[in-house]
C-alpha cells in the first residue's frame, strides 16, 4: 500500500498536467510561472481517499482520518461502533505530560508512555483494533472499561489518558514497566 501511494505521488509529480491544455507541462512552462493556470497551488483529489496540494516549492499530502467499524458480531451484539472523531495526538500528549508529572513520575516515564501509546494507537482517541476490540489511546480491551473514568470515554483524550495511566500504574507500576513488558511480549 505504501509503495502504491509513493508510486502514485511520484507519477503525479512527474506528470503535472496543465488544466487548460491537457498537455504535460514542460520544464520551461513551469519556469514561465504559468504552472497550475497561474495559481500558486493546485489540489488533486485522489479517488476521494486523500488530497495532494502541489505548489512550485513542493507538495503536501493530507489523508482523511481512517474510521474502522466494529466487526458485525461485536457491533450487532453490543450495538457499539467507534465514533467518527478527529484525533489530536499533540494535545493528547500535552495532557499526558501533565498527568504523568502530577503522579510524581520522572520525565523518563513520560518518554516510555509516548513510546508505548505511539505503538499501540498513535495517540489517536478513536484508534480501534477490529481483531481484538481494543479501543482508544491506551487500547483498552474492551474500550467500554474506560467508562469508569468518564462517560465521554469514546471521544475524550483526557478521560482515556486518566484511565490508561491508572491501568498502567495498577498493573505495571509505571509507564516504563508497561513499555518493558510490551517490548518483551509485544503487548501490555
Amino acid at each position: 500500500m505504501v509503495f502504491a501511494f509513493v508510486a502514485s505521488v511520484s507519477f503525479l509529480l512527474v506528470n503535472v498536467v496543465d488544466p487548460f491544455s491537457g498537455a504535460t507541462a514542460s520544464p520551461d512552462f513551469a519556469e514561465r510561472g504559468e504552472r497550475f493556470g497561474g495559481a500558486e497551488v493546485q489540489a488533486f483529489d485522489v479517488e476521494g481517499e486523500y488530497t495532494i496540494d502541489v505548489s512550485k516549492e513542493g507538495y503536501v499530502v493530507e489523508e482523511k482520518p481512517e474510521v474502522k467499524l466494529a466487526p458485525a458480531s461485536t457491533s450487532a451484539s453490543s450495538g457499539w461502533a467507534p465514533p467518527a472523531v478527529t484525533p489530536d495526538p499533540g494535545s493528547a500528549q500535552a495532557y499526558a505530560a501533565g498527568a504523568v508529572a502530577a503522579r510524581g513520575w520522572a520525565s523518563t516515564e513520560f518518554d516510555c508512555l509516548v513510546a508505548l501509546w505511539s505503538k499501540e494507537s498513535g495517540w489517536r482517541v478513536n484508534a480501534y483494533n477490529a481483531s481484538s476490540g481494543a479501543y482508544g489511546i491506551p487500547q483498552a480491551l474492551p474500550g467500554s472499561k474506560m467508562a469508569t473514568a468518564g462517560a465521554d470515554w469514546e471521544t475524550n483524550a483526557a478521560t482515556q489518558i486518566e484511565w490508561g495511566l491508572g491501568y498502567v500504574q495498577g498493573r505495571y507500576g509505571t509507564p516504563c514497566g508497561a513499555w518493558a513488558h510490551s517490548q518483551d511480549v509485544g503487548w501490555y
